[in-house]
């Protein structure tokens, strides 16, 4: 299977940091916006302008201002389900923020989305990092 990681670095303390990855209205100012905060159980993801379901799936960890991990499913993933694991780390001025992406379809038919969910977190942190360090 594919993996994607990413890493940035923030000048937000890890606690900030935290409510970017589970609080609803922060998910919605960078990524998509849940129903709930994201904790222990299922979750879904709605698009912040089309209200649509883009994602779903289950929170596995949760351990607050150190390590998140769910599971993700897409439609254009099918039936696969892939695993997303969020790592912080305090780092001098701030946190390191990692991106594990694990278990994503891996044929050159699949390889569209897999560049498509590169670029989409790419975009997805870039404005994570603007929102956080305007916060600041």
């Amino acid at each position: 299977m594919t993996t994607l990681q990413k890493t940035i670095y923030l000048k937000a303390d890890k606690e900030k940091v935290w409510e970017y990855l589970t609080d609803p209205e922060k998910l919605a100012i960078w990524f998509h916006k849940p129903a709930k905060p994201l904790a222990a159980g299922d979750y879904e993801m709605f698009g912040v302008k089309s209200g649509d379901r883009l994602m779903w799936g289950d929170v596995l960890i949760s351990e607050p201002f150190d390590r998140l991990r769910y599971t993700f499913t897409i439609g254009p993933m099918g039936d696969v389900t892939s695993t997303v694991t969020w790592i912080l780390t305090d780092v001098p001025g701030g946190t390191r923020l990692a991106l594990l992406h694990e278990g994503l379809p891996e044929s050159e038919d699949a390889f569209g989305l897999t560049l498509a969910l590169d670029k989409g977190w790419d975009d997805h942190l870039a404005r994570l990092r603007e929102d956080a360090h305007q916060a600041g």
